[in-house]
């Protein structure tokens, strides 16, 4: 009586089918509370010879659900794996570890590693005792990016003038650089700082007025914070700026109709100079911030980032050194006799970006702004020119 209650309670009898890599199969029949390990216990106790005399034996075995290929773990029941009934389990050896190596095997190994083994420096000094001396200046070597910068400069201010004076010959050039034009307006009202505005905004200042002070004084927050104070009491400080567009159509009115038919090359001059005006540049705050911490003054840290391309340890050793390039040299162009302005102008891919407009408004962009020289380097359009003329001062930079 006791062995039939034992049976009633005892849970679901699943069955089995149990495969070995011998192709040995049979059922096993468990319920769903029975172990995983004593499941495989009683797999390896019909198949493997010599019973589980080793300890080990379970250890290293273990069994797979076929369907789903996972591991069982030991440790759970059949009825936590849930297993069910006419499941296919595969009981399979593990792998066992690699064997150490050998003393011999470890010994070829360490010689093989010697004779791959790069040479040291008196190897290197023997070999190439009968070259010829070569004196390197690690200086120009070092240098060498800064050097591409100022050159760059002064290569984009002297193709700037020649792509304006071939537009003026498109008859398209001033309605598409009007465009242009008033695409820059847009962008110009719309950006703002957003790391000065901040600043602004945690000395307590409303974002509003921030806002409008950092647009009347270039993003500067030392003069937007002045502008603040001395406008503290104006009536009209939440006044909002002006329309740009307003301006510009009522100065168009004023003007008589014999002055407003201008020719083409001077309307075309005219729209160059306003954008060269909104390309203004504008120094990194975070450097300007930093450098300014060190005692300079406002004016010297924007020239310096000016100078080093917003490259804050480049200003701040221009700033505690000779000062050269000065700034007013950064608006000097390219010898255009000099080799290297004669090759880049020759090159077919650089005059055909010429006569694209959008060229011209690339390389103003990066006159002042060269961290944005990489937004241009990945454009389909103006990509390839400035990748011809990178080769091209490289490839002369050489020789």
């Amino acid at each position: 009586m006791f062995v039939q209650e034992e049976k009633i309670f005892a849970g679901k009898v699943l069955r089995l089918h149990i495969c070995t890599m011998e192709g040995a199969e049979w059922l096993e029949e468990v319920t769903e509370d029975t172990g995983v390990e004593k499941l495989k216990e009683r797999c390896l106790k019909q198949c493997v010879q010599g019973g589980l005399e080793d300890p080990k034996t379970v250890t290293h075995h273990k069994l797979i659900h076929a369907t789903s290929e996972r591991v069982l773990s030991d440790t759970k029941t059949v009825g936590e794996e849930n297993l069910q009934d006419k499941d296919v389990l595969l009981l399979i050896k593990k792998r066992a570890p690699a064997a150490p190596p050998k003393m011999a095997d470890v010994s070829a190994e360490e010689k093989k590693k010697q004779e791959q083994k790069a040479p040291d420096k008196e190897d290197i000094m023997k070999v190439t005792a009968q070259l010829a001396a070569r004196q390197v200046d690690r200086m120009v070597t070092q240098h060498n990016l800064r050097d591409f910068q100022t050159e760059l400069r002064k290569i984009l201010v002297s193709l700037i003038e020649v792509a304006q004076k071939l537009l003026a010959l498109n008859p398209d050039a001033v309605e598409l650089f009007k465009k242009a034009n008033a695409m820059l307006d847009e962008d110009e009202e719309e950006r703002v700082d957003e790391a000065a505005l901040r600043q602004l905004t945690e000395m307590g200042f409303p974002e509003s007025r921030a806002v409008k002070a950092l647009r009347l004084n270039h993003m500067s927050v030392t003069q937007a914070m002045e502008w603040l104070i001395e406008h503290a009491e104006d009536p009209a400080i939440d006044a909002p700026l002006p329309v740009p567009g307003g301006k510009k159509a009522a100065a168009e009115e004023a003007k008589p109709e014999a002055v407003a038919e201008i020719s083409k090359q001077d309307e075309l001059t005219d729209i160059f100079k306003r954008i060269r005006r909104k390309r203004e540049f504008r120094p990194e705050p975070r450097a300007m911030i930093a450098l300014m911490e060190m005692g300079f003054d406002e004016k010297e840290v924007i020239d310096a980032l000016r100078v080093n391309n917003n490259q804050q340890d480049a200003a701040c050793e221009w700033l505690l050194g000779d000062r050269k390039p000065s700034p007013e040299e950064l608006d000097n162009g390219i010898d255009v006799e000099s080799p290297l302005f004669q090759a880049i102008l020759d090159n077919p891919v650089v005059q055909l970006g010429l006569i694209n407009p959008k060229t011209l408004l690339a390389f103003e962009d990066m006159l002042e702004n060269p961290l944005n020289s990489t937004q241009w380097m990945n454009d389909p359009e103006t990509g390839p020119v400035m990748l011809q003329i990178s080769r091209i001062f490289q490839t002369l930079n050489r020789t």
